[in-house]
């Protein structure tokens, strides 16, 4: 599994990005399958990466927030390999706790970026592995991709191994490599929806820091805007700074992706390995005039995701179906023949791609939970939601709950409700409007049947649908 921090699916060229170009990713979706509807059920870096690795959600494995560490001693799909008897490593970007418990486990080897608050630097990026730290020269892209790949190289035997290569990139400050960082000096388009003013979301959306006008920095842009521009000149100024450095980033992602890809070619392995290219959460990418992530709007919420395993099922395809995050640890344990865990959540989908008309039922919806309300840089609220194939409801609950890492304001409820086929872009909030009064009602209904099926606790300020009240349910 190659994993990436903060990597848009519309930067991406097998998504139909307008910005860049991404051959070495597309090409594992053309030996494989692209996932168009793959999202997260929380976008926030520690969180979903604990779902990946879980096979369960934030209230299950305990990483709700960024400052809240995971217990590694807890089942996860590489615990579940190794006990069936497979090499397991992980190299690159943890980001879910160091020390005791919270250091990688199950893993045969692992080396982890541990600078900057375990979000690592881009050049000369400090490891920690079970020996202790120590600095790896180099530039962190190509880095762990080396150790990755020589790890597997110096395996004996025959047993089958799992590596995740867990890259940095292209998380914030995006300190592209020099031969790459004026490959994207032209005018990059802007998104359509970036004057967004954001008049028919809630209060607690408007609330949030996340404006790249107002919000990025001089470390983000490494140089201030030129003097005499206007709010709306600035804005657009630091689009087009922030962009270049970011769609460099991506590209030695690119190009990283295409070194692994020619190395499990070149020993002849790539048609028996499956191959998955992801990254933790979206990211809005001047969307709606914000950049970050933290919402269940669908460039934050929606991640890419590309397998290929040409000797397990036909490359080409595109899976319209909805997955999440929590679904990959049982889906990866299908694959490898291997028992899932009975703590997990997910719903495999490797039937789904084998053909298997014995697979699980296709998902109704998709729930979503983001419960780091009010933090100190983004101030984004604590909400929760569902997804449907074509409607999205969201309940901002505005209350940390507690929670460390979360601010200490309140503020009152509110719900938003979207309509993606009528309006994709998410710009007219529709929770009011009299014709939607009953779809509305079904997906409250739907949503409260789906947390208790999760086992996750309504907020205290969220009555009881009335569909439910009415239906006697």
């Amino acid at each position: 599994m190659i994993l990436t921090d903060d990597h848009a699916s519309h930067s991406i060229s097998a998504y139909g990005s307008l910005v860049n170009t991404t051959p070495r990713i597309d090409e594992i979706g053309q030996a494989g399958v692209r996932f168009e509807n793959c999202f997260a059920t929380n976008a926030l870096c520690s969180p979903s990466r604990a779902s990946i690795l879980t096979g369960t959600y934030s209230h299950i494995n305990g990483v709700s927030t960024l400052v809240t560490p995971i217990d590694a001693s807890q089942p996860t799909f590489v615990s579940q390999l190794k006990a069936a008897g497979y090499r397991t490593a992980m190299v690159g970007k943890w980001h879910m706790g160091h020390g005791g418990e919270h250091d990688p486990q199950d893993f045969d080897y692992w080396d982890v970026l541990s600078g900057s608050e375990g979000q690592g630097e881009y050049w000369n990026p400090l490891f920690l592995s079970a020996e202790g730290e120590r600095t790896v020269e180099g530039y962190a892209t190509d880095v762990i991709t080396d150790m990755a790949t020589n790890w597997v190289d110096a395996l004996d035997g025959e047993d089958p191994w799992c590596v995740l290569i867990y890259h940095k990139a292209p998380h914030r400050p995006w300190h592209p490599k020099p031969e790459h960082a004026d490959r994207h000096k032209r005018e990059i388009p802007l998104p359509a929806t970036f004057e967004d003013d954001l008049s028919t979301r809630s209060a607690s959306s408007r609330r949030a820091l996340m404006r790249l006008a107002e919000n990025l920095n001089r470390d983000d842009l490494k140089e201030d805007p030129p003097e005499g521009l206007t709010y709306e000149q600035a804005a657009v100024w630091k689009y087009q700074r922030f962009m270049e450095d970011y769609l460099a980033c991506v590209d030695s992602v690119d190009e990283n992706v295409g070194r692994v890809i020619d190395w499990l070619k070149a020993r002849g392995d790539f048609d028996d390995t499956v191959l998955m290219y992801a990254s933790d959460q979206g990211f809005f990418l001047g969307d709606h005039g914000w950049f970050d992530k933290r919402f269940m709007y669908e460039e934050s919420l929606r991640m890419p995701l590309l397998m290929s395993y040409p000797h397990g099922f036909a490359g080409q395809q595109v899976h319209e179906g909805l997955v999440s995050n929590v679904d990959w640890a049982q889906t990866i344990l299908d694959a490898a023949g291997v028992e899932s865990h009975e703590r997990m959540q997910g719903r495999s989908f490797w039937s789904d791609l084998t053909g298997d008309e014995d697979g699980p039922s296709p998902a109704e919806g998709i729930y979503y939970r983001y419960w780091e309300h009010d933090d100190t840089f983004h101030r984004a609220p604590a909400h929760y939601g569902y997804r449907t194939d074509r409607y999205k409801i969201i309940y901002f609950y505005n209350d940390g709950l507690g929670l460390p890492g979360c601010g200490p304001f309140t503020y009152p409820p509110e719900w938003e409700l979207y309509d993606l086929h009528e309006d994709p872009q998410e710009l007219h909030n529709v929770y009011d409007a009299p014709g939607y009064a009953t779809i509305r009602e079904e997906l409250k209904a739907a949503m409260w049947r789906e947390q208790e099926r999760l086992g996750d606790a309504p907020h205290a300020s969220q009555p009881r649908p009335v569909a439910l009240e009415s239906a006697g349910a």
